[in-house]
C-alpha cells in the first residue's frame, strides 16, 4: 500500500494494533506469514485477514462516482422544467 520496501513489524501492528489487510498478500512469498501471525494472534484475527476483500481499485471507485455524478446530473436537468 505504500509502494516502497517496509519492515514486518510495520504491517503487522499497522491499525489499532492489528495487522495491515495485506498482510498476507505482502509477505507470503517471503516466508511462512499465516505461521508468524499465528504465534502473535487469535485465531479469529488470522480467519479475518484470510477472508478479507481486497479493496475496490481506485479506477472502479472512480467511475461509480462519475456515474453517481451523471445520474445527479440527468436528475438535476429533468427537475428544471
Amino acid at each position: 500500500m505504500l509502494g516502497s520496501p517496509v519492515p514486518f513489524g510495520y504491517c503487522r501492528t499497522l491499525t489499532d494494533g492489528q495487522p495491515c489487510r495485506r498482510t498476507i498478500q505482502c509477505w507470503w512469498e517471503i516466508f511462512n506469514v499465516v505461521e508468524r501471525l499465528r504465534t502473535m494472534m487469535p485465531d479469529e484475527a488470522i480467519a479475518a485477514l484470510t477472508q478479507a476483500r481486497p479493496p475496490t481499485p481506485k479506477v472502479n471507485q472512480l467511475l461509480d462516482l462519475i456515474a453517481q455524478a451523471k445520474q445527479r446530473t440527468r436528475k438535476d436537468d429533468a427537475g428544471d422544467y
